[in-house]
């Protein structure tokens, strides 16, 4: 059987079509067979999942996990989980369909007295939904769990947050009561993404915390430990200590890239940004040229690059053209999104602070001009600013002049004051003890 299903590999470079049925035939039909038949049954089925995920056909490998299932019952449960998995990461792969994946275990949630949405939903999530279903019916929990697991990093994708929220607490009581160690810890990652991605940072750093502690007892594997690392350092990095964020993505990064990990030129990316974010932008270029840096040149690192230089030089304009020429790979992350939203606010109160220091009155307008933005967004910036107390003085909206206040000189006097009464208080304090003693 071996043999056949390597023919048909071969002939699959010239036919693909003709070989995909051949293998078809070789992995569904027939008995299960000893060790070595159901090694080959594996084989073609590897090879058709292959096949399908080059030429994008979705719909194919949907039908796969149909047609397999009389295999399942033949062979063991953990090569069932495995074949399972392989297809569902074979659909992931394939564009356009995350929406795919969920559908089919939408069924009945009238069942809680909700209507629900007839929606078009990507393809990965149908297929998710559908496995789920039916590991449920064949009490297959183990797989059950590990799908939607699956399911739930879809629904985060797909920013279907409750949804996910439901299903995750669901799952974290049943994985509990099993004491699966490492699926808990992959679990509390996913909650922990949520909560972030809600911006609710408590519970954000308190699912990770949980997804230490489950960590701390079994062996987990690199990609798991990169995956903890990656979500420390956005934590951080949310809080301001972009030092830490910093030595946590270099963790992710070092595991992500021994692995060949798809994920390193995100951690990369969140690398450069938080040297970016601290005032070390001159680091970008030595990252960028070391060994590591190198193996991941291209358009996103560029982008990093790009940015790294606007900030350096303190340009907002060359700032901007940096977001507009990368807008792929600086605004579909929500992540570096956020933080260079808040670098170009710091950017400009920066170049307002420099522009304003001469004066002690200025008119808006020329401020803006100065500066090459609209008028009304550089006063309400400078409002922001005054409220912020990063200037201290007042806008005229009547003259369109920003008012500079002389700086008052502090005056010392009140301090010394204080002072002085906390020495006499010692001073008369001492004295009655000593006058308790004399008296005594």
């Amino acid at each position: 059987m071996e043999e056949r299903v390597d023919e048909a590999m071969q002939v699959g470079k010239e036919r693909p079509v003709e070989a995909e049925e051949e293998l078809r035939a070789l992995a569904i039909d027939g008995e299960a067979g000893d060790a070595d038949a159901i090694k080959a049954k594996e084989q073609a089925i590897a090879a058709i999942v292959e096949s399908l995920a080059e030429r994008g056909d979705a719909d194919g490998l949907r039908k796969l996990m149909h047609d397999l299932r009389p295999l399942y019952a033949k062979i063991a449960k953990a090569k069932t989980a495995k074949i399972v998995r392989q297809v569902i990461d074979a659909i992931a792969k394939v564009p356009g369909t995350k929406p795919l994946q969920v559908r089919l275990r939408r069924c009945d949630r009238t069942k809680r007295g909700r209507n629900v949405e007839n929606r078009e939903i990507d393809g990965s999530v149908e297929v998710c939904k559908e496995q789920a279903e039916w590991a449920r019916s064949e009490k297959r929990t183990f797989l059950r769990q590990r799908i939607e697991a699956r399911l739930v990093n879809l629904y985060l994708e797909t920013k279907e947050f409750t949804a996910a929220l439901e299903l995750i607490q669901k799952l974290l009581t049943e994985v509990k009561r099993l004491d699966d160690k490492l699926l808990l810890v992959d679990i509390h990652l996913l909650e922990s993404r949520i909560h972030h991605a809600l911006r609710n940072l408590p519970k954000a750093k308190a699912a990770l915390t949980a997804a230490r502690t489950a960590a701390n007892s079994i062996y987990v594997p690199p990609a798991t430990q990169s995956s903890i690392d990656s979500q420390s350092g956005v934590l951080h990095a949310e809080e301001k200590d972009y030092k830490t964020a910093y030595s946590y993505f270099f963790e992710a990064f070092e595991q992500q890239s021994s692995l060949d990990d798809p994920r390193a030129i995100l951690s990369l990316k969140y690398m450069l940004l938080s040297k970016i974010m601290c005032n070390q932008a001159d680091d970008v270029a030595n990252i960028i040229s070391s060994k590591g840096g190198l193996k991941y040149q291209g358009v996103d690192v560029e982008a990093m690059q790009a940015v790294a230089t606007s900030y350096t030089k303190r340009s907002l304009h060359e700032f901007e053209k940096s977001l507009k020429d990368y807008e792929a790979q600086l605004g579909e992350d929500p992540i570096i999104h956020n933080h260079l939203n808040s670098l170009y606010n710091t950017l400009l109160e920066q170049n307002l602070c420099r522009l304003i220091e001469p004066y002690s009155r200025v008119e808006i307008a020329h401020l803006a001009q100065r500066i090459e933005l609209p008028e009304k967004q550089v006063e309400v910036k400078l409002s922001q600013m005054i409220l912020d107390k990063v200037i201290d003085g007042t806008l005229d909206q009547g003259a369109g002049c920003l008012i500079i206040f002389d700086e008052i000189p502090p005056n010392s006097l009140y301090p010394e004051a204080i002072d002085t009464m906390k020495n006499m208080e010692g001073v008369v304090a001492s004295l009655f003890r000593k006058s308790e003693k004399l008296a005594a």
